[in-house]
C-alpha cells in the first residue's frame, strides 16, 4: 500500500484538481514513466538538451495551460494556479530536475510580463506560450551577480524613439531557446532607479549573441550579448522604479518553486535508498536492522514529511495573499531557505546510509545527490533569505494581528494578485496572526510542548536580550538567530497543515524530537559566536532541550518507514 504522505506515481490521483489538471498530470507522469529509467538517467549523462521533452510539454499545452493567468486566457482551464503550479514542480523534481529547470526559468522569464501593462507584450507571450515556447528572465551579470543596481546593460536612445541595447547577461536559463526573454538594464540618459527598463528580446534576433552554456548539463544556463537590439515601444515592460519592483517580484513567485522541486527529488531517493538497504544483507542481517540505520532513515522520513507539510500550507498563505496580507512574503523565503536546507539533511541522512550506492551511474540517487545541492543556492543564497526573514521576526513572534482563518486553497481559481504586488518595500510592517495556537493544539504531543518551551525562550530572547546595534552589524552572529526563528515558523505551518490532514501523531512527534534537537544545536552555534554577550550565553545554553524519548513511537513510525521497501520503482 503506497504511503499517503508520499508521491508515489504508482498511486497519484489528485482527485482535488480540475479533470485537465489532472490529465495533465498524468500524462506527464506517463511521459517520464514511459521514457524509462535508463534513458532518462543517459540523457542527464550526456547533457542532451530537452528537446523532446519540450515537444510533449507544447504537444500538450501544458505550459501554456498552466503558466497563462486568466487575464491572458484563451481558454478556460487556463490559470495562475500556485497548486497546481506546486503539484507539478513535484512531479518534475521527482523524474529531474532538468526538466524542472526548464519550466522554472519560463515562470521567471513570463514573471515581469505578467506584471506590464503592455498589451502587445501579453499578448505575444500568450501566444508563444501556445506554440509551446519556452522563456528567460535576464536579470543577473557576470560581474555584479544579482545586483540589479549595478547593471551593465545600457539602453541608448535612437531616433525613432526606442532604444538600442547592448550588454551582457550571464546565468540565464533557457537563453539559448527563449522565444522571449525578459532583460533588465538601464538607459543611458537617465540617472538613478527612474531609468531602469525592463524589455522583452528575442533568442533567435540577429542582434542577440548566445555566447556558451556556462554549466556542464542540459539545462542551458546561458550567457548571452546583446549587441545594440533594437527595443521599441511594444518591448518595454517596465520603466523607472516599477521595473525594479517587477524583478522582485518575480524572484517573489518564482523562489517558491523550489521547494516542491526539492521534495520531489527527496521521494524518488528515498524509494530507492530505503529499498537497497531493506535488501541489502551484512553480517548476516538486513541493514536496516541496525539502530544507527533506522534513525537515519526515520529523520529523513520525517524530515521529507515537514518539508511536504509546510510547502502545503505556504500554498494557502500565498494563493491567499492581498495587499492587507502580505504574510506570504515570509513564507515564500522559508521555503526557498528551509525546505531546500531540509533537503540536503534528507539526501545526506540516507547517502550515510547507502554509501557508496549513492555513486553508481544507474540510480536515480547520484544525480539527486548533485542536483539537491542548487536549490538553496538559486534565486538567492540561503544567507541572503535568512536575512530576510530576520524582517519579520519581532512583529511574528511578539506582536500578532486579528485575521481570519486561512482554508487550504485547492480551488481552480486564478492567483492574479501574485502580479500586482506593487512596490518591493515595506517588510518592516507586515503583521502576522498568533503562531501560538497552531503549538497549543497539539500541546498533548510530546515534542511539540518540548519544542514550544524553545519557542517560547526565543521570545524571552528577542525581548530581554536581542541583538545590539553592533550585533545587527555581524551578519554571521544574525544568521544564527534567523535559523533559530526560521524554526519556529517551520514548526508553526507544519502544525496547521498537520491539523488540517489529519496527520499521524506518531509521525508528527517524531518530526518534532527532530526540531528539538535542531533548535538545541543552533542555540549551541549561537552560544559560540564571537560577539555573543554573557547573557546570550546563558540564555542559548538554558533554552538546549533533549527530545521526549518513546522507543514504541519511534517503532510505529519506523514500520511506516520499511513499508517504503518496494513500493516503487520506475519503469527501466
Amino acid at each position: 500500500m503506497a504511503d499517503p504522505l508520499l508521491f508515489n506515481p504508482r498511486a497519484y490521483d489528485p482527485a482535488h484538481f480540475d479533470p485537465e489538471t489532472r490529465r495533465l498530470l498524468r500524462a506527464t507522469i506517463d511521459w517520464f514513466e514511459a521514457r524509462g529509467k535508463r534513458r532518462i538517467i543517459e540523457d542527464y549523462r550526456s547533457r542532451a538538451w530537452l528537446g523532446e521533452f519540450l515537444e510533449f510539454a507544447a504537444k500538450e499545452g501544458l505550459f501554456a495551460t498552466f503558466l497563462t493567468p486568466a487575464s491572458a486566457a484563451g481558454r478556460e482551464d487556463q490559470r495562475w494556479d500556485t497548486a497546481r503550479i506546486a503539484a507539478l514542480n513535484e512531479i518534475f523534481g521527482f523524474y529531474g530536475l532538468d526538466y524542472w529547470y526548464a519550466w522554472q526559468v519560463t515562470i521567471l522569464g513570463l514573471g515581469p510580463v505578467w506584471q506590464s501593462g503592455n498589451a502587445a507584450a501579453r499578448s505575444r507571450a500568450a501566444e508563444l506560450l501556445t506554440q509551446g515556447e519556452v522563456f528567460a528572465f535576464g536579470l543577473s551579470e557576470k560581474a555584479h551577480g544579482a545586483d540589479i543596481y549595478s547593471t551593465d546593460m545600457l539602453l541608448e536612445p535612437d531616433s525613432d524613439g526606442g532604444f538600442l541595447a547592448t550588454g551582457s547577461k550571464y546565468y540565464i536559463g533557457n537563453g539559448n531557446a527563449a522565444g522571449l526573454v525578459s532583460v533588465f538594464g538601464r538607459r543611458t540618459d537617465v540617472e538613478g532607479p527612474e531609468g531602469y527598463v525592463f524589455f522583452a528580446a528575442d533568442s533567435r534576433h540577429s542582434a542577440y549573441h548566445l555566447v556558451k552554456n556556462v554549466v556542464d548539463s542540459s539545462k542551458y544556463v546561458s550567457e548571452f550579448r546583446l549587441d545594440g537590439y533594437p527595443v521599441g515601444p511594444d518591448d518595454v515592460l517596465h520603466t523607472g522604479r516599477a521595473a525594479f519592483d517587477a524583478a522582485l517580484n518575480t524572484v517573489n513567485v518564482g523562489k517558491f518553486n523550489l521547494c516542491t522541486a526539492s521534495i520531489g527529488i527527496c521521494e524518488h531517493a528515498m524509494y530507492e535508498a530505503v529499498t537497497h538497504a531493506q535488501n541489502r544483507i551484512l553480517y548476516g542481517r538486513p541493514v536496516t536492522a541496525f539502530p544507527h540505520v533506522r534513525r537515519e532513515l526515520a529523520d529523513a522520513y520525517v524530515r521529507l514529511v515537514g518539508m511536504k507539510l509546510f510547502s502545503d500550507r505556504a500554498v494557502d498563505y500565498f494563493r491567499s495573499a492581498g495587499p492587507d496580507d502580505r504574510r506570504y512574503l515570509l513564507f515564500n523565503p522559508m521555503t526557498k531557505m528551509k525546505v531546500t536546507t531540509e533537503g540536503e539533511k534528507v539526501i545526506d541522512l540516507m547517502w550515510d546510509v547507502i554509501a557508496a550506492k549513492g555513486f553508481e551511474k544507474d540510480t536515480y540517487f547520484a544525480q539527486a545527490a548533485v542536483e539537491i545541492r542548487s536549490l538553496p543556492k538559486l534565486e538567492g543564497t540561503v544567507h541572503v533569505n535568512l536575512a530576510l526573514i530576520l524582517k519579520f521576526m519581532r512583529n511574528h513572534l511578539l506582536d500578532p494581528a486579528g485575521y481570519e482563518p486561512v482554508t487550504t486553497r485547492l480551488d481552480a481559481g486564478d492567483d492574479a494578485f501574485l502580479f500586482r504586488q506593487g512596490p518591493a518595500r515595506g517588510l518592516g510592517s507586515v503583521r502576522f496572526h498568533d503562531w501560538r495556537p497552531a503549538y497549543d493544539a497539539y500541546a498533548a504531543v510530546p515534542n511539540v510542548a518540548r519544542f514550544r518551551e524553545q519557542a517560547d525562550a526565543l521570545c524571552d530572547f528577542v525581548s530581554r536580550a536581542a541583538p545590539d546595534e553592533r550585533q545587527s552589524r555581524d551578519l554571521d552572529f544574525l544568521l544564527s538567530v534567523g535559523q533559530l526563528f526560521a524554526l519556529v515558523v517551520h514548526g508553526q505551518l507544519i502544525l496547521e497543515q498537520a491539523r488540517l490532514t489529519g496527520l499521524d501523531e506518531d509521525v508528527l512527534d517524531e518530526l518534532f524530537s527532530v526540531l528539538v534537537r535542531d533548535f538545541s544545536a543552533h542555540a549551541v552555534e549561537l552560544h559560540g559566536k564571537d560577539s555573543a554577550t554573557g547573557e546570550q550565553q546563558a540564555w542559548a545554553i538554558a533554552a538546549v532541550r533533549r527530545p521526549v524519548v518513546d522507543e514504541a513511537r519511534s517503532a510505529r513510525v519506523w514500520d511506516r518507514v520499511e513499508a517504503l521497501s518496494g513500493a516503487y520503482e520506475m519503469t527501466p
